[in-house]
């Protein structure tokens, strides 16, 4: 039987595991029956695997532009590499920052490993060596931040069928737009990286023009992601008070609560149209 994942298989910032479950239902209520779903901002494929499980005879398209798949694919060398770190910070104190000595340690194997031209998931491994919620794209952005012993205590499970049934792509969600915005009843699936977060897990720079111009791939029947901390929402209502232009109107919304702390927290967004 294959696994529902409720979660993606592999740490990715931004991963829409807590509203995977209000996100299925949206498809069963708004869209069955569509037949076309194009994932425009792809990540971890958690929305597009939940898409093909939710509706699995529905064609779906998974942009892979951060190449989540290789890191899948990667996955037994991680894990021993992950093995050979958890030996190096045994006797470091559990969820504490590492020791000059042992931080040397770690960096200089991680990099050997580079220099031999093994496959090292530096974002994989921020989330056992750097504190919560930061992520590093390469070895030397890791080894350039405070290291902490928070180490998972056992391998990541190999993600086999996580993939299947998904037509995997990789380029600009805009060439990808272009290239499905005919197509009849297609439904488009964003979730951009969010304005005004860190975004040091993603390629290339998103700001405020970036977020912009995701809004105008929403003309027909979609779902949209973003966070009270965009502000996206509040400025896509003045643009249609000003201007007149309204790319979410007639659009619904579904607010879920996260808190990031005792004292502090954000709400993410979910906004869809069927057209």
């Amino acid at each position: 039987m294959r696994i529902r994942y409720t979660s993606a298989p592999l740490p990715f910032q931004g991963q829409k595991r807590m509203f995977v479950r209000e996100f299925a239902r949206v498809l069963e209520e708004t869209f069955r029956g569509r037949t076309l779903f194009v994932d425009l901002f792809g990540g971890s494929g958690l929305l597009s695997r939940t898409i093909k499980d939710t509706l699995p005879d529905a064609r779906v398209i998974y942009n892979d532009f951060d190449n989540y798949a290789d890191r899948l694919a990667h996955i037994p060398q991680t894990n021993a590499i992950l093995a050979d770190i958890r030996r190096m910070v045994a006797d470091e104190p559990r969820g504490q920052k590492l020791s000059e000595a042992t931080k040397r340690q770690v960096c200089a194997y991680l990099r050997t490993k580079e220099r031999q031209g093994e496959f090292v998931d530096a974002l994989t491994l921020s989330a056992s060596l750097l504190f919560s919620g930061k992520f590093a794209r390469d070895v030397e952005a890791l080894c350039s931040n405070g290291m902490y012993n928070a180490v998972i205590r056992s391998d990541y499970a190999i993600a086999d069928g996580y993939l299947d049934g998904l037509e995997v792509v990789r380029m600009d969600y805009r060439e990808l737009h272009q290239a499905y915005m005919d197509y009849p009843g297609v439904v488009f699936v964003a979730d951009p990286p969010y304005l005004s977060t860190d975004k040091q897990s993603y390629n290339g720079y998103w700001g405020i023009a970036e977020c912009l111009d995701v809004l105008k791939v929403l003309e027909g029947s979609f779902v949209y992601f973003t966070s009270s901390k965009s502000e996206i929402v509040p400025l896509a209502q003045w643009i249609e008070r000003v201007t007149g232009w309204a790319p979410m109107r007639g659009a619904q919304m579904l607010e879920r609560r996260n808190a990031v702390n005792h004292t502090s927290g954000y709400t993410d967004v979910m906004i869809y149209r069927a057209i």
